[in-house]
């Protein structure tokens, strides 16, 4: 993070709970740089995903007042970034006024140094890194404290007029030292809790037939597409509830139907398209009602008595 062009205002690291030396070293950290701030909490006696995640960031979100800043990001501490990351996505940020989250993509190193990109769609910041213009994610409410809020939170973004995505552009290359999907666990274990997720989310069943065929061929082969396919239809064989928000649901299904017909990217410009419409649409009606307001104009009278 030092070494990024442009440095965060405010760097909110949560320890939550290490064993280790990371308090000591978050400490010397914390007196080298000003913008790094420390919250610590107390060790909860074991990971928990999804729920756990977004309960820490909570906690270092509680600790600084949100009207300070423009921006809102939740980091991950595996990640590598490239020096110009912050900046390029300022720059998107500043050019789209409507963008209300974005990232780059991941890719993770194998072990002979190449990068390989996890496979993702563009419809949405990824979860590692979410960089979030400040009225976006107060709309939206945050983010919800169960897994699949990484991607309840994009679908809610469009939902509502915002734009969310993701670009593979070399300076947003993030380098990603554990594989996307997995967990403490295992492999299996992470990717069922995938399926799990869309399940909560509300995705059809239909859709997640296609996404567990598409994942079979990626690493790591055939076991991750299994293990999203059966999370999803345990859950709904145990009657988990599901993420509730007026017109959500409705708006998902569209989405992944488009997806799977158009493909993912085309889904993506067609939603990005019609807000930018609507947003146009907006700032014409509210140019038109200003130039509808009657003007006055002429020379001021004075009550004083001429002579």
């Amino acid at each position: 993070m030092a070494a990024q062009t442009v440095t965060p205002a405010k760097w909110v690291i949560v320890d939550d709970g290490s064993t280790d030396r990371t308090p000591e070293l978050l400490r010397a950290a914390a007196d080298k740089y000003p913008f790094i701030q420390i919250h610590t909490r107390g060790d909860r006696g074991g990971r928990v995903v999804g729920a756990g995640v977004i309960d820490a960031f909570n906690a270092g979100l509680a600790t600084v007042d949100l009207d300070d800043f423009d921006y809102v990001c939740k980091l991950d501490a595996d990640l590598e970034m490239p020096p110009r990351y912050f900046e390029r996505i300022l720059e998107e940020m500043e050019r789209t006024p409507r963008l209300g989250n974005l990232s780059g993509k991941v890719y993770l190193r194998l072990d002979d140094g190449r990068l390989v990109l996890e496979r993702m769609g563009d419809e949405n910041a990824i979860g590692a890194a979410k960089f979030y213009r400040r009225e976006c994610f107060r709309e939206i409410g945050g983010f919800v404290c169960e897994a699949g809020w990484d991607g309840i939170d994009g679908h809610m973004c469009r939902l509502l007029g915002w734009i969310a995505r993701s670009v593979d552009e070399e300076e947003l290359r993030i380098v990603h030292r554990r594989l996307m999907g997995s967990s403490h666990v295992g492999i299996w274990h992470g990717r069922k809790r995938w399926g799990r997720s869309k399940w909560f989310m509300g995705s059809a069943f239909y859709y997640i037939v296609a996404v567990s065929i598409y994942r079979l061929v990626e690493r790591p082969f055939v076991v991750g597409g299994l293990g999203i396919f059966w999370g999803y239809v345990s859950a709904m064989l145990r009657g988990v509830e599901r993420y509730e928000f007026p017109g959500f649901r409705a708006a998902l299904r569209r989405f992944e139907l488009f997806s799977l017909l158009r493909g993912k990217a085309a889904a993506v410009e067609a939603t990005s398209g019609e807000i930018h419409k609507k947003t146009r649409e907006q700032s014409a009606s509210a140019a038109e009602a200003d130039r509808a307001q009657p003007t006055l104009s002429g020379v001021g009278a004075s009550d004083e008595p001429s002579n």
